[in-house]
């Protein structure tokens, strides 16, 4: 089956799911109300990493963050304001705090990032993109033994259900992997499963490749309305007109919910604010990706370049670059490196990531029309899972078997 599609979102899961649409001969307009890339697909630390697996909805989870919102500047933070759907999705992260949500999100988390990852490896040697991919694993760095001992019950579990896990790495060894590192920090777990590439040229690169491949990119173009009836679409309506399709995926990430309502789906997601800062020329940080889990900080070396970025802000649509979040980083990456960070606000950036209480995100039919695929509320996972996200896409819209189990993703899904 192919025919006329129309992609909503430019970033790497709407790009992806462009994309492979295109290769099983789909005629392609993708549409981004700014630009192809623009949003957290741009500016993340461009990580591909099977070793996500845990959710962030966990037993234990609320008592760990709940002191970090009445602290000062903290990694995780809530603008106060009033905001039901906030509440309410809040309610429902508390639910999902279960070891019974916990394991059935792990399994689907692993079938979607190792799709992923092996799609990043093929497209990129099939189409000849340079985006500085590379395999050097990601360090989980603790700055003492007592927490580094804490992550063994969580590894084993791992090992022992997907067949790969971490190795421990003693304060010793690290320092002699990684000698701009301080001395005396409790040591790491190497998951040397992980990858990670440059964001912003793999876009770039998945851009080049969509218009060689004929498909019709339109930046700048909202969406404010999907039409149709007696249950399938016939096309979306713009700032600037109508446009009539066979079939639509939604792939617009945190602003989803506003075409919510339109497809007759509820879907639980909300922005969470992640910042980066890239710091470019002298300072080499690090020699691999590695995360300093204990201050929700992760830094990745790129060429000619490292990448510090994370935070949990939940503001709503907020658009500022707040001067203290960006120092929070730089401290926090300070306390593990010999010599402070030093960053400038040229390198700043931030992104809506599309949060989801239980930690995946809706890849599934829409309700009220059967020829519009949701892909959307990747949380922090969406480099990692957009391309296998948009095979799994392809494959349903041209009626193939999937590549896996896409029921875990549904919409309407029971949260906790």
């Amino acid at each position: 089956m192919s025919g006329v599609v129309i992609v909503v979102g430019g970033g790497i899961v709407g790009a992806s799911c462009a994309y492979e649409l295109a290769l099983r001969g789909w005629r392609v307009t993708l549409l981004d109300a700014s630009r192809v890339g623009g949003g957290c697909s741009q500016g993340n630390c461009g990580y591909v990493c099977p070793s996500h697996v845990y959710p962030l909805a966990r037993p234990g989870t609320i008592a760990a963050t709940l002191p970090l919102v009445f602290r000062r500047n903290s990694p995780f933070a809530v603008r106060a304001r009033l905001d039901l759907p906030l509440f309410a999705w809040f309610d429902a992260f508390r639910r999902c705090c279960t070891e019974a949500q916990v394991e059935a999100t792990m399994g689907a988390l692993h079938d979607l990032l190792a799709a992923g990852k092996a799609r990043y490896e093929e497209v990129i040697r099939a189409e000849g993109i340079d985006a500085e991919y590379e395999q050097q694993g990601c360090l989980f760095i603790s700055k003492d033994e007592a927490h580094l001992d804490h992550f063994e019950a969580d590894n084993r579990r791992m090992t022992e259900r997907f067949g790969y896990g971490a190795r421990r790495i003693d304060g010793k060894s690290l320092a002699a992997m990684e000698p701009t590192l301080r001395d005396g920090l409790g040591g790491a777990w190497m998951f040397d499963c992980d990858a990670h590439l440059r964001p912003d040229r793999y876009m770039a690169g998945l851009r080049a490749v969509l218009l060689r491949r004929g498909v019709r990119v339109c930046e700048g173009t909202r969406v404010v309305a999907i039409e149709g009836e007696h249950g399938r679409a016939t096309g979306v309506l713009t700032e600037s007109g109508r446009m009539e399709s066979d079939a639509i995926v939604v792939a617009t990430g945190a602003w989803t919910p506003e075409l919510a309502r339109c497809i007759g789906a509820r879907l639980p997601i909300v922005p969470g604010k992640g910042y980066s800062v890239t710091l470019s020329g002298g300072q080499q940080l690090a020699r691999r990706p590695m995360v300093f889990e204990q201050h929700r900080v992760a830094v990745t070396p790129f060429r000619g370049a490292v990448r510090i970025g994370s935070t949990m802000e939940f503001a709503g649509y907020d658009a500022t670059i707040r001067d203290e979040r960006l120092r929070l980083l730089t401290e926090s990456a300070s306390l593990y490196f010999k010599e402070p960070v030093r960053a400038t606000r040229e390198g700043a950036w931030f992104g809506w990531r599309p949060m989801v209480p239980d930690g995946k995100p809706f890849i599934d039919r829409a309700p009220r029309f059967r020829n519009v695929m949701v892909a959307a509320g990747h949380s922090m996972i969406g480099m990692s899972t957009g391309p296998g996200t948009g095979q799994v896409v392809a494959q349903l819209l041209s009626g193939e078997a999937p590549a896996f189990d896409p029921a875990p993703f549904r919409i309407g899904r029971r949260m906790g």
